[in-house]
């Protein structure tokens, strides 16, 4: 499926896509991880590319994303990215030294067929920066949006269903979320509960999306009040003091073809 700007999947971000990149920037903490991960290719394949996070700017990177509002996001010292799909990627087989997705797998229309398109046109490792549906619900957001997080477990995929479209096997590595994570997914938001009472960093989280205008309004008023009267804080005040947050976010990452 691909909505009136291009945008494949489940997620419309003709709709919600338009200051994505105001709120989700790379954190150079999590850039960091994705680079050793992706070793010393030289040119990097990234597919579902949106607005360019994670891109590393020592390499030759060709980037893939449907959406026309998202590639009109980029910035200007990247290089326009390519209107196509994961699933029908527009490159020969082999064609790029490393691969990378980060947070789009889980909106693929069909996820089988984008990793094995990733798979095919890439010789050395792939490294997907996704959730784990396992853990997702864990997160204290699940005590006033639910159907958000029951939303996420939903799209995400297991990493075994990864392994399995890849067809090689994957090395799991934990990713913790730093305080001041600049990359405004949900999670990002552990000890700043604040920041979701934005409607714009709400939007920037595309399961938000998922639930209707009166379902979010009711959660925000709960988060609201809980930060208000401090019952917030007083079950979850100590995750302002902590550094790093360790959620439901990992690297994913297949080695090259055998």
């Amino acid at each position: 499926m691909r909505h009136r700007d291009g945008s494949a999947g489940d997620a419309d971000y003709g709709r919600i896509g338009h200051t994505y990149s105001a709120y989700r920037q790379p954190d150079p903490r999590i850039a960091a991880m994705i680079a050793e991960a992706l070793g010393p290719a030289g040119t990097v394949l990234n597919v579902g590319a949106g607005a360019g996070s994670y891109e590393p700017a020592d390499r030759h990177v060709t980037a893939v994303e449907p959406s026309a509002s998202m590639r009109a996001q980029r910035p200007p010292e990247l290089a326009p990215a390519i209107d196509a799909t994961a699933e029908r990627l527009p490159f020969a087989d082999d064609s790029f030294d490393a691969a990378m997705a980060s947070f789009t797998i889980h909106q693929w229309t069909d996820l089988a067929a984008g990793l094995r398109e990733m798979r095919r046109v890439t010789r050395g490792p792939v490294v997907i920066l996704t959730c784990d549906p396992r853990e997702v619900e864990a997160f204290w957001l699940s005590d006033y949006a639910p159907k958000v997080l029951a939303t996420e477990v939903r799209r995400y995929p297991s990493f075994d269903k990864v392994a399995e479209g890849l067809g090689t096997p994957i090395t799991r590595i934990a990713v913790p979320i730093p305080f001041d994570c600049r990359d405004g997914f949900n999670e990002a938001y552990y000890g700043r509960p604040e920041k979701l009472l934005e409607p714009a960093a709400r939007l920037s989280c595309s399961a938000w999306s998922f639930i209707t205008p009166e379902e979010a309004d009711a959660a925000v008023a709960r988060l609201a009040a809980d930060l208000a009267s401090g019952a917030w804080d007083a079950r979850y005040g100590a995750l302002r003091r902590e550094p790093a947050y360790r959620g439901s976010l990992y690297l994913l990452v297949s080695s090259g073809k055998a």
